[in-house]
């Protein structure tokens, strides 16, 4: 079964639509969705290596502007959609435990490490930072430095090892679909003790 949603998605990734999506998935996971760019990203840098580096930059501008986005939704709209969204989430909780802990210097390190690891979660650091009404030019700068990065540094990677990737992908399948859930239970229990 996954075999076959690992070729699905690697199709996918090479239809004409996947420019757009990835477009749209990079905005909203900034600021709503829970699902990360990367799940198209990568396979859209492997169907393409040659565009690589394009669709680093369009995930990176995408990405940044949803977390303006959430920025907005965070410092004007909090009560009205952010604070349904966290709680259909369950995680109204730990948000406001995080915002009484954070300050400028911890939202700046929370910028850089959910930008570069998903930790915590981009959509949770760019509503808590218009909560906190953080330096909106500092917060659209730490951004594009964080997410540009991860972006452009996993495009390379891609881009200059991506047949090797694949091909590793495919001889190790169980091992790689095995280690894969492993780190998604360990993120979920992660997640769900937050």
């Amino acid at each position: 079964m996954f075999r076959n949603l690992y070729q699905w998605t690697l199709r996918w990734a090479g239809s004409r639509h996947a420019t757009t999506a990835l477009g749209v998935i990079s905005f909203v996971e900034s600021s709503v969705f829970p699902i990360p760019a990367d799940v198209l990203f990568i396979p859209m840098c492997l169907s393409k290596p040659e565009r690589a580096m394009r669709l680093a930059l369009l995930a990176t501008i995408t990405s940044v502007l949803g977390g303006m986005f959430g920025w907005v939704i965070g410092h004007y709209a909090f009560d009205l959609i952010a604070k349904p969204i966290l709680e259909a989430y369950g995680k109204l909780g730990a948000f406001e435990a995080l915002k009484a802990a954070a300050g400028d210097q911890a939202i700046l390190v929370m910028l850089v490490t959910s930008g570069l690891a998903h930790m915590p979660p981009m959509k949770v650091v760019t509503i808590l930072a218009g909560v906190i009404q953080f330096n909106f030019t500092l917060f659209v700068l730490s951004a594009i430095v964080a997410r540009g990065a991860r972006f452009f540094a996993l495009a390379w990677l891609l881009q200059h090892h991506g047949e090797r990737i694949v091909s590793f992908i495919e001889r190790r399948f169980a091992w790689v679909t095995l280690g894969i859930a492993a780190v998604l239970g360990v993120a979920y229990i992660a997640v769900r003790s937050l």
